[in-house]
């Protein structure tokens, strides 16, 4: 008997240990989801690009571009899959890679790779990053925070979602990469600002201008690549409606769009296309795409 109750003391012990070091907690005791599955399972919503040979517009952000797995859960959709319209889809294809949740770190870190290595010569990589940029960098359910600013600083973590140490550069640093390498791979990459939140400005009543955007534009600038001022361009929209009206545009107190919304940011971000000089994308508009004026500030 004293042998058995042993063996099952062992048995217990043992169970103990090895679920201590699955991924289902992290040693402060705090419920956590290996990142790398969830990566996978983001990226298996992905729908596939319809004709593989022809030239390709990518999308990369975050859930103000797709939201979910794009099929507008929860009423919430992004500008990123409205765009169909005002392309030939049948000449080229809009790949939309953006994931909700990750900042220009996170998906630089976990995702950008594999979407690297399908972008080709005079593909255009279009990035919006920005919304998830603001929060801690070592946050133990999310760690994706990015340092202000386009310097060249870093920091030094220890992830507790990754349990390594982590180099955490500047939000602008973060683009600065996206923007060389897909040069590197001969295509051309354009910088937005993030979309505005629904936020208005205590003392003046209109919609806030995000931070993130200025800094988006600094580094357009110092990489001398397109930039589309969606932060400036929405919020101007925004300002000349009323409220009520704005308000149906979100899903969610301040952040997500609705359909309708989805829909009017992507018109918006086609008009800021069109002001491109050079515009990459000119031979790719639809008849509809084309009839967009083109965005002046």
């Amino acid at each position: 008997m004293r042998n058995l109750l042993r063996l099952g003391l062992c048995c217990a012990l043992l169970a103990f240990s090895l679920r201590a070091q699955t991924p289902d907690s992290n040693p402060n005791g705090n419920q956590w989801t290996d990142p790398a599955l969830d990566n996978a399972k983001a990226e298996a919503a992905f729908k596939p690009i319809a004709h593989p040979g022809l030239p390709t517009l990518w999308l990369i952000g975050d859930s103000t571009v797709r939201n979910g797995d794009g099929q507008g859960k929860g009423g919430q959709w992004g500008w990123g899959d409205e765009l169909d319209p005002f392309f030939q889809i049948d000449k080229m294809n809009v790949v939309n890679r953006a994931l909700g949740g990750r900042s220009s770190r996170t998906y630089y870190s976990d995702h950008w790779s594999r979407i690297l290595a399908q972008v080709q010569k005079d593909d255009v990589v279009l990035m919006q990053f920005g919304h998830n940029d603001s929060g801690p960098l070592d946050d133990k359910a999310r760690a994706r925070g990015t340092l202000k600013g386009t310097g060249d600083e870093t920091q030094e973590i220890d992830n507790p979602i990754t349990r390594k140490r982590e180099v955490v550069h500047s939000y602008g640093w973060y683009l600065r990469q996206f923007v060389r390498e897909t040069k590197a791979k001969g295509a051309i990459p354009v910088i937005c600002s993030p979309i505005p939140r629904k936020t208005w400005d205590e003392i003046t009543g209109k919609i806030h201008r995000d931070q993130y955007g200025t800094w988006a534009h600094e580094v357009a600038d110092q990489e001398h690549v397109g930039f589309l001022d969606l932060n400036e361009a929405i919020a101007r929209a925004y300002d000349a409606m009323p409220h009520e009206a704005v308000e149906k545009l979100f899903a969610d107190p301040h952040t997500h769009t609705s359909l309708e919304g989805a829909q009017l940011n992507a018109r918006l971000v086609i008009s800021t296309l069109r002001a491109l000089n050079p515009n990459p994308v000119r031979t790719w508009l639809s008849k509809e795409g084309d009839s967009i004026p083109a965005y002046h500030p």
